[in-house]
């Protein structure tokens, strides 16, 4: 039975860039991003806050029903 290490060895772990090269590559990746408009954003901002308000009442609702149900168990 022989034993392999999962380990990479110095032949198979790949160079290092450099930090200019990074900041290059990172900038062409960002170039590729399409980017959102104006109108898309605020369409967003109102789903997102919507979504936000309804979970905050639900939560809200859960936790005044729980609490006046202990004050009536433990009261």
């Amino acid at each position: 039975m022989s034993e392999t290490s999962s380990a990479p060895t110095e032949s198979t772990r790949p160079e290092r860039t450099s930090p200019v090269t990074f900041y290059r590559q990172v900038v062409a990746e960002l170039r590729k991003v399409v980017w959102p408009t104006r109108s898309q954003v605020a369409n967003y901002f109102v789903v997102v806050l919507f979504f936000v308000l309804v979970m905050m009442a639900i939560v809200a609702g859960l936790d005044y029903g729980f609490g006046k149900l202990m004050f009536w168990v433990f009261a």
